[in-house]
């Protein structure tokens, strides 16, 4: 009754302009968030949908335990979807993106089938614990059209995850029917095909929801797996407040409103002498008392302070200047050399992970073929006999899962290192971490975070062509919320994975190939290298060179050879894209004048390009010359060597540049 009391109120809000965005209502559907969220207990999870008004209010209606707290809530659900300060997520997440991370509500997400893999990642991290803890994951008929819930489900019954998938099957996937999305007549018949049960329920009944949950999760808690409840409901409001509802009859609406799942309830109640219509519409009183109660409050709530817009999107930096001032001591020790030991910068990865995850049973590793194999580049090698199948967990091809899952596991508390074999195989899984994991934080009102690293790799210089030779670094650097590192050596590479393991936030970790065999001087003893900190790998004062990952070589040896024409140049090292050094950056241009911007990437909108505007904004009084750029041409990278090295920068081409802006 409260979901409904809700929903209609939003509705009236909606229909006089008071509420401003989207907004998907829930009645009609209320049986099923009700029937599955009274089905667990609690310390058990939930995912959900745009659609999750029901779920979000059932969920923190049950982990409330006195009437004040039931109030608190219902308050604090109202506020957020009117985008007031004293909402679930500060206004910043709204009707589509409501969570209660500290209740197990992990939050809704605006993408149709976009929590499904973050169900499963949070599953894993209750396998992986063993825990007796169940995940719900909330999702319509038209998500199961889509790859996450395909990937998702395989993943989950291969690994017998603890998750029950309920599908509110409302019959439309916003204007299209069941019948013209699939041959089949329901989605819990795909269960087979994952080796799961699937049940179908009476998703206007209540009790029936309740029944056909509580055997799937008592299954899961048992450790039995995954199974799917597809309820069959409706919605009795559009898509959204603009939806004419032109591909429905007013017969079937009103078919299904004749089966209302309050009123069926109520009656079945007072017919046994559960309830008296007395008691019934005291309820109703009770519930407009709530709501009034609710509005009262949102009114009263103020819109977030314009500063908030600029916080929530990272987890504070664990790193203090102390660090960041002993890490540059430490670095002078290591370009001193001194007979340190060489490693190459593979076995520098290895020893990264290796130790974090000696130091933190948290830390785990997933993707494919990271197991036995030791992952395309050996970066994993041996991790599987050390620590096991479920330390180093080999997955299915799978990659919007494996982001999506990494996303889930960050939340429910542990710390994943997927690895997606390529840098050109992200965009795959770009929806998981750049909207999911990158955004949850702020969107959720940094009530989370997401302590995540999807390690990769990119470049070009094995002749393997346009799918495996990108520099896509760039794509990840203009979403807000995730760090993109990119190390050059093996002192960089073990200092920078270290890090970005214990940070908590997402952290893009890109490597390059043809790095993997490169050696260099690695100390012994443990260290961290604060991300956000550039390094001057060659000090100059006629122009500056900034570059990042394997160009940093091409770089220095450019620099060598300009050296002897007579010029000296400075090469500065980002090592992390984001956050962005600026002020090391700054200041070089102030002291040379110069500058040259070197990147593997393609010209058009590299990250090389937003360096060049930091120092346009920050540094264009000090420029003696215009500043250049050297980046790989925009062509997909050729297979055929010769096409390939005229495709990328090299020596010759940086040298150029450099001339030029001294001229």
């Amino acid at each position: 009754m409260e979901i409904r009391a809700f929903e209609n109120n939003i509705s009236t809000l909606l229909g006089k302009d008071l509420l401003k965005g989207a907004s998907h209502l829930y009645a009609g559907s209320e049986a099923v968030a009700v029937g599955a969220i009274a089905a667990i207990r609690e310390g058990d999870l939930v995912t959900s949908t745009h659609r999750g008004h029901g779920h979000a209010h059932a969920h923190g209606d049950t982990a409330a335990k006195t009437p004040a707290a039931k109030q608190e809530h219902y308050n604090k659900m109202m506020a957020e979807v009117l985008g007031k300060s004293g909402g679930y997520c500060k206004g910043k997440g709204g009707s589509m993106h409501i969570a209660d991370v500290d209740h197990g509500n992990l939050g809704a997400t605006g993408i149709v089938g976009g929590n499904i893999p973050v169900a499963v990642g949070a599953a894993l991290v209750q396998k992986l614990k063993h825990t007796d803890k169940v995940v719900l994951c909330f999702f319509g008929d038209g998500a199961s059209n889509t790859g996450n819930f395909h990937e998702s489900l395989n993943m989950a019954s291969l690994w017998d995850l603890p998750v029950v998938f309920v599908v509110e099957n409302n019959l439309y996937a916003m204007s299209v029917p069941w019948a013209k999305a699939s041959k089949l007549p329901n989605v819990a018949d795909r269960a087979c095909a994952y080796g799961i049960p699937g049940e179908v329920v009476d998703g206007m009944d209540v009790l029936a929801v309740r029944g056909g949950v509580e055997k799937a999760v008592a299954r899961a808690r048992a450790g039995q797996g995954p199974s799917i409840v597809e309820a069959k409901t409706y919605r009795y409001f559009g898509h959204s407040h603009s939806d004419p509802r032109a591909y429905r009859t007013r017969e079937e609406e009103q078919a299904y409103k004749d089966r209302d799942p309050i009123i069926v309830l109520s009656e079945e109640m007072k017919a046994v002498g559960l309830l008296s219509e007395d008691e019934f519409e005291a309820m109703n009183q009770q519930v407009k008392g709530k709501l009034k109660d609710a509005m009262a409050y949102s009114e009263a709530s103020p819109a977030p302070d314009p500063s908030e817009v600029s916080t929530d999107v990272f987890a504070p930096s664990i790193f203090t200047v102390k660090d960041v001032e002993a890490e540059a001591e430490l670095r002078a020790k290591v370009k001193a050399d001194g007979g340190m030991r060489q490693i190459s910068y593979a076995e520098a990865i290895q020893e990264a992970l290796r130790e974090e995850m000696t130091r933190d049973a948290d830390v785990f590793i997933m993707g494919e073929d990271v197991g036995l194999y030791g992952g395309a580049y050996g970066a994993t090698r041996n991790l599987f006999q050390e620590f096991g199948e479920w330390r180093v967990i080999d997955t299915p091809i799978s990659e919007a899962t494996i982001g999506g899952a990494a996303v889930g596991a960050a939340m429910a508390g542990m710390r994943p290192v997927a690895e997606i074999m390529y840098v050109d195989f992200t965009p795959l899984c770009m929806d998981q971490i750049a909207n999911q994991g990158a955004k949850n934080r702020y969107m959720f009102g940094g009530k989370t975070s997401v302590p995540m690293v999807v390690r990769t790799e990119g470049g070009a210089g094995r002749a393997i062509a346009a799918h495996h030779s990108q520099s896509l670094e760039s794509l990840w650097t203009h979403f807000p919320g995730i760090y993109v590192v990119m190390p050059s050596t093996p002192y960089d590479v073990k200092g920078l994975l270290k890090a970005a393991i214990r940070d908590n936030n997402p952290v893009m970790f890109i490597e390059h190939k043809m790095l993997y065999k490169n050696k260099g001087p690695v100390p012994e003893t443990e260290y961290l290298i604060p991300l956000g900190v550039a390094d001057v790998k060659r000090s100059g004062k006629d122009l500056t060179m900034v570059t990042y990952s394997r160009q940093v070589l091409n770089c220095l040896a450019a620099a060598e050879e300009l050296a002897r024409e007579g010029i000296d140049a400075e090469v500065i090292d980002l090592r992390s894209l984001v956050p962005l050094d600026s002020e090391t950056i700054v200041n070089s241009v102030k002291k040379t004048g110069r500058f040259v911007g070197v990147t593997e990437a393609y010209e058009n909108t590299s990250f090389i390009n937003e360096v060049m505007a930091v120092v346009n904004e920050k540094a264009f009084d000090w420029l003696d010359a215009p500043m250049q750029r050297v980046a790989a041409a925009n062509v997909p990278v050729p297979r055929a060597e010769v096409l390939e090295d005229m495709a990328i920068p090299n020596v010759k081409r940086i040298m150029a540049a450099c001339r030029k802006v001294m001229s």
